[in-house]
């Protein structure tokens, strides 16, 4: 398991292309393997990215292990009575992956931004993914959104 002590540092619009960079390398294998040119945050311009982090119901923040930046999470908050909060996307760099830091990063964001009333989407071939939303509380709503042939996008929520 992780050594070291993490904490989410949140990211502001000057911290924009890093933040890019970060997603596009986090995500391209899994591009590679389902080619979702539409959907995939490995192919967004950074227009996008910038976008999002001037929405005013977008905390994004890094994830930080012993001051080193081991990738990234995106929490949408609209603040109404009733709306569920949403994380897309959370991503790990492939250097840091398996060592836990996603669930104690979507425990972190619980913390800040409560702990019910959540949602996300997934890709249900990723066995992976699916396990661990499941292990944190999230449950399939019924929800599944075909993109192509190789991959299918499936729904959860957390009350």
């Amino acid at each position: 398991m992780e050594s070291g002590k993490m904490e989410l540092i949140r990211i502001g619009a000057d911290d924009a292309e890093e933040l890019w960079k970060m997603q596009v390398e986090a995500f391209t294998s899994l591009y590679e393997k389902y080619q979702d040119t539409d959907t995939s945050p490995a192919t967004e311009k950074i227009d996008k990215v910038q976008m999002r982090l001037n929405q005013s119901f977008t905390y994004f923040y890094f994830i930080v292990v012993d001051g080193e930046k081991v990738g990234a999470i995106r929490v949408v908050d609209k603040k109404e009575e009733g709306k569920a909060k949403r994380i897309s996307p959370i991503f790990i760099m492939d250097q840091h992956r398996n060592n836990g830091y996603s669930q104690k990063a979507m425990k972190l964001i619980e913390e800040i931004h409560g702990i019910s009333n959540w949602e996300l989407d997934t890709i249900l071939q990723e066995e992976g993914n699916c396990y661990l939303y499941e292990k944190m509380g999230y449950r399939k709503t019924g929800r599944m959104e075909k993109i192509n042939e190789r991959m299918t996008l499936v729904f959860y929520r957390k009350l």
